[in-house]
């Protein structure tokens, strides 16, 4: 079996390897989707081919809409050439539950693949796209890193200008990354490029009123599915079933693609429902459309207390001691009780429930279901990306709530010191049996190395003053520790971590069995 739009003709076989097709005519849904489209996606990566897509397919299965997707990719021309155009815009799907049960799906709700490139003829097709009037929203999922002034951006900028140009057409801009106020930023690089171009002269002040009105929006949205790396284990079953050309793909980019996605069946899109062009009832698909505040509330339940602090715990940690799967880690009761102990008593009492959501129901779902489960083949390796840039949210928020509050004492956090400390433990790049390792790209690693390399595993004498100029640096822990009155408290769970082999196990240990 191949997963091509030829290789879908032998139904049979693919129902006899247990993986669901298409319910819909899908040279219909193509033309349908060339003639009016209603959705445009910028970043053909994993998350998007397992949520957005396959909730599409949800919705072409149950008669709901009648179009499909679209995507563009402007960072990683590879993604499209190794793996969209080979297998028909096609993707497999491979959702990995709990109880082992692994549910397959054929997702072609994705009926184009173009790219973003200024000098490439598919320009000429995304003008076309961008000066439909059925055309109602335009989504990102590009990393936190794409909001920045780029030739990306700029290509898309170029886009909507364009819309502007076919007589101010109404548009929702949705970025659906997973980082805070995302619509802010995204909005940041529409007013950059438009001060940029009506300063040149390209367009005129109208291009401005028509970003700042309200025919262009930029909600926020808050998204949580953890989609890993292709797993060489979810390869082999659909090989063992018979699907062939399941391998992997590693870019020139480093970017690791495969015909298949592996993912957790657990989601969530929450979504600021502001759409000048109106909308499908993508709800029927399980997005969640309220106002602006609650999306912040539901950001900061997750980003600051109910995951991903717990996962940069695990991330650091695991890394430290020797872990190389986050559910393996929650199968160690000091590791699984930090991280309880983290969510339910350091931060759920800063936590705001949202309403759409309950804090306690997800927070349990995350340490009972979704970390733990041994079928997700996800790494504190790939975690620990990009950590310095994470702290600051994912516990520096909690540090301030308890710093702002009239009942909380921030010297009553233990856990989240020990993670700051456990993160400069970390950044030494040896492990707790004294073994070297190289620890995940992160932006602040080469800056921080004048630092780092002056700790000594088992030397503590010099350690207030080496570490003195990071812990003052709020931009890396949300927050100057000293004047948190959390400085003394890092030096000393540092000191702790420090002393030799294993004192990274036994003070994580001591700590949670006090």
């Amino acid at each position: 079996m191949k997963l091509t739009l030829e290789g879908l003709k032998d139904t049979s076989a693919w129902e006899n390897a247990g993986v669901k097709l298409p319910g819909f005519d899908i040279d219909d849904i193509k033309k349908n989707t060339y003639d009016r489209p209603f959705w445009i996606h910028f970043g053909a990566g994993n998350i998007f081919r397992a949520f957005q897509a396959r909730c599409v397919q949800n919705l072409l299965n149950s008669g709901d809409i009648d179009a499909g997707l679209v995507c563009a990719e402007g960072f990683d021309y590879q993604i499209i050439d190794k793996i969209n155009y080979p297998y028909d815009n096609l993707s497999l799907v491979a959702t990995l539950k709990g109880s082992g049960d692994i549910n397959l799906d054929v997702v072609a709700s994705v009926t184009e693949s173009l790219k973003l490139d200024a000098n490439h003829i598919d320009m000429e097709r995304l003008k076309a796209i961008f000066s439909k009037e059925s055309l109602q929203m335009v989504t990102f999922t590009i990393t936190e890193k794409g909001y920045a002034p780029s030739k990306y951006m700029e290509n898309v900028m170029s886009l909507l200008l364009h819309r502007y140009n076919q007589g101010a057409l109404p548009i929702a801009m949705v970025s659906m990354d997973n980082c805070s106020h995302n619509g802010d930023k995204l909005k940041a690089m529409a007013l950059h490029f438009a001060e940029k171009w009506i300063a040149e002269g390209k367009t005129d002040s109208g291009y401005m009123d028509y970003i700042t009105g309200d025919k262009v929006s930029f909600p926020w949205t808050m998204i949580d599915k953890i989609t890993p790396r292709p797993d060489e284990s979810v390869m082999k079953m659909l090989s063992d079933k018979g699907i062939e050309d399941m391998a992997p793909v590693i870019t020139d980019m480093n970017t690791y693609v495969a015909p298949f996605v592996n993912a957790e069946e657990c989601e969530y899109l929450v979504i600021e429902d502001s759409f000048p062009n109106g909308r499908p009832e993508l709800e029927k698909a399980g997005f969640i459309f309220t106002d602006r505040e609650t999306v912040d509330k539901v950001e900061r339940m997750k980003v600051c207390t109910c995951l991903n602090p717990l996962h940069t715990c695990l991330a650091i940690y695991g890394c430290l001691l020797g872990f190389t799967k986050i559910s393996e880690e929650m199968k160690d009761s000091d590791l699984r009780t930090m991280v309880e102990i983290i969510g339910h008593k350091e931060g759920m009492p800063v936590v705001t429930d949202p309403g759409v959501i309950s804090p306690e129901s997800f927070l349990s779902d995350v340490l009972n279901e979704r970390i733990p489960n041994p079928f997700m083949p996800d790494t504190p390796q790939r975690i620990a990306t990009d950590t310095s840039q994470k702290l600051p949210i994912r516990f520096g928020e909690t540090v301030k709530r308890y710093i702002e509050s009239d009942t909380l004492n921030v010297n009553d956090l233990k856990l989240i010191p020990l993670v700051y400390a456990g993160w400069i433990r970390y950044l030494m790049g040896i492990d707790d049996n004294g073994n070297e390792f190289t620890p995940s790209s992160d932006p602040m690693l080469e800056s921080l190395k004048p630092i780092t390399s002056k700790l000594q595993l088992g030397n503590n004498t010099d350690n207030a003053s080496v570490l003195e100029t990071l812990l003052h640096d709020s931009s890396i822990w949300g927050v100057d520790l000293f004047d948190a009155g959390l400085a003394e408290t890092v030096l000393t769970n540092f000191a702790l971590l420090n002393e030799g082999k294993g004192s990274i196990r036994n003070t994580i240990h001591n700590f949670v069995t006090k």
